[in-house]
């Protein structure tokens, strides 16, 4: 007998203090402090926390709090803006818990909820709130708070009774897909890849600014060098995008890197077919053949279109410039290898041909840019090599000084 009449009075004692968390809530001049206070005994209490209405109260408090200041606001006064936007963060998940519960079928097996309707219209009202509070703390640089905002918004708009119901589940209008964007930016800035990759995989499905999430998306996984997602990523990328360069450029670096040279020229072949006048397209084309499959003679070419199209680039002069002198370097070597003088001299000629057509092109790139050390090294082994004294003394003294 005690015993019950202690869980009575506890009981009691606990849906009073509910009641009081409410009215205080409610009052001109609220105490949202001592309001939380009690209602947070109720929610810790077995006898009232699997109440709809203690959840409900809890909601409530946090969203007068945030309405009084966002009432400021609206009037054009200051309000606590971080007061504010927490309330507002605070007030969801006991919004979400009340309407649970309030879902639960009564004695009879019926259900029938006594704060749905308000937990809609609240929600509904204060929906674009958690757009703000996510704009609000990404000014600041608060990355991970504006995250956590814009997460909310997205999870409000998902659910089931705030949902237009006149639209399929697929379609989402553009505030919403825009969200879902600048959230996975957010995510980047975090400093947590998984984090950020979580986000950039989800909104990399809706149609806003796909492209940008495909290249965001590249960057987290290149920084914790997962290769095969990065490759995943730039193919699916360049599938949607075939016209974007990025695409293009990074998944011809990557199939060079790995060694998949055919894979790279086919791709290339077809980024020149669509933009004919593109230098980088050219270089990289150069580049395949030179250093991936070793044809030099393609790799001249190629390398010659992109020194076309941009004649004061001294990189392009000096790709057409290694061409020869990385085949007069090997011609030596193997010269080097001939017992017979006859055949020794003519390989030793074949090898000064080649350095002779290096010549004019590393002495181009020189003048347009004279203070690259890669530049001096090769026109000191090209006069090295043709006898050119009085210019290998020359180019020798100004590496030697630093100049």
């Amino acid at each position: 007998m005690i015993g019950l009449c202690m869980a009575a009075t506890t009981a009691f004692a606990q849906k009073k203090a509910v009641n009081e968390a409410e009215r205080i809530s409610k009052d001109a001049k609220p105490d949202f402090n001592e309001a939380r206070t009690l209602i947070k005994g109720a929610l810790e209490n077995p006898e009232t926390v699997n109440e709809a209405r203690t959840w409900y109260v809890a909601a409530q408090i946090e969203d007068a709090q945030f309405t009084a200041e966002n009432t400021k606001q609206i009037m054009g006064q200051q309000p606590n803006e971080p007061v504010m936007y927490d309330a507002l963060q605070n007030s969801l998940p006991y919004f979400l818990k009340a309407y649970e519960l309030d879902q639960r079928p009564n004695e009879k097996g019926k259900v029938k909820p006594k704060y749905a309707k308000s937990i809609k219209g609240a929600l509904s009202a204060n929906h674009v709130y958690f757009m703000n509070g996510g704009i609000y703390y990404f000014e600041k640089g608060e990355y991970k708070k504006a995250c956590d905002f814009w997460e909310q918004y997205l999870q409000v708009a998902d659910l089931p009774f705030i949902a237009d119901e006149k639209k399929p589940a697929t379609e989402k209008d553009s505030s919403y897909m825009s969200i879902q964007f600048y959230l996975s930016v957010a995510a980047t800035q975090v400093n947590d890849s998984k984090y950020a990759i979580q986000n950039l995989e989800r909104a990399k499905n809706t149609p806003y600014r796909q492209s940008d999430v495909y290249q965001y998306l590249y960057g987290e996984y290149q920084i914790l060098k997962d290769t095969a997602n990065m490759q995943k990523t730039l193919e699916e990328g360049y599938a949607l995008f075939p016209d974007t360069s990025f695409f293009v450029l990074y998944l011809i670096n990557l199939y060079i890197h790995q060694n998949e040279n055919e894979k790279a020229v086919g791709l290339l072949t077809k980024a020149i077919e669509k933009d004919p006048d593109n230098v980088d397209l050219y270089q990289a084309m150069g580049s395949v053949y030179e250093s991936g499959l070793k044809d030099y003679d393609k790799a001249e070419i190629y390398y010659k279109r992109a020194a076309e199209l941009d004649s004061e680039n001294p990189v392009m002069l000096s790709n057409i410039g290694r061409i020869y002198y990385n085949q007069a370097v090997n011609k030596l070597g193997e010269a080097n290898l001939i017992s017979d003088a006859a055949k020794y001299n003519e390989e030793k000629g074949r090898a000064k041909d080649l350095f002779r057509k290096a010549l004019p092109y590393f002495q181009k790139a020189y003048e347009k840019d004279p203070a690259s050390v890669e530049y001096m090294t090769a026109l000191r082994g090209i006069y090295y090599n043709l006898d050119m004294g009085k210019e290998f003394d020359e180019i020798d003294a100004k590496m030697g000084s630093g100049e």
